[in-house]
């Protein structure tokens, strides 16, 4: 009889990812994956308490993703460089991100508190925002945020019109920046 193939967590990660990536979360079961790398669900098991500790290995391996893009330097500018990664996400991980930012989910619970002070704490350190309080720049970050987000479900969803490439989306991203500081700064000086 032929040895047993062994798969380290990482592979099996690794492939419940893929899965993932193009049929969502909720499409991971052992049954699936063990036919992907075929093999028995034994595999799957022995790596993994259950099916749900597999799909959280696999949404932490999503999280470092977007953090990975989140920190990525596009621009130079951290605030747009954020929402330039939320839209590179939206179009690379289109599934994922559906399910992840347009569906209710525990998943995101925890990822929303973290990142957002993470990112605060990162944007109030650039010059053009350093003249804000925390408080406004929290309120600077929700409002682009907002905007981000909007865009980026027009991206993951194919909604913007053909000509509108990334150049397009990012122009935009920035312009909506530089209007929602200059609407802050506004209201500060009165």
């Amino acid at each position: 009889m032929p040895p047993k193939k062994k798969f380290t967590k990482e592979q099996i990660i690794d492939k419940a990812f893929e899965i993932a990536k193009k049929e969502g979360i909720e499409s991971i079961t052992a049954r699936r994956i063990a036919e992907e790398l075929k093999c028995s669900v034994a595999p799957i098991y022995f790596n993994f308490k259950d099916i749900e500790h597999l799909k959280q290995a696999v949404v932490r391996k999503i999280f470092e993703l977007m953090r990975k893009l989140a920190q990525t330097t596009y621009t130079g500018d951290k605030f747009l460089d954020i929402g330039i990664a939320s839209l590179k996400f939206a179009k690379e991980y289109s599934v994922l991100f559906r399910e992840l930012v347009l569906q209710n989910n525990p998943y995101m619970d925890d990822y929303d508190q973290e990142l957002g002070n993470d990112m605060i704490g990162e944007i109030i350190q650039e010059k053009e925002l350093n003249q804000f309080s925390e408080e406004e720049v929290g309120i600077i970050f929700l409002k682009m945020r907002i905007f981000q987000l909007g865009l980026s479900v027009m991206v993951a969803n194919d909604l913007l019109p053909k000509d509108f490439d990334e150049d397009k989306q990012i122009e935009l991203l920035k312009s909506a920046g530089e209007d929602v500081i200059q609407s802050t700064r506004f209201k500060t000086q009165k």
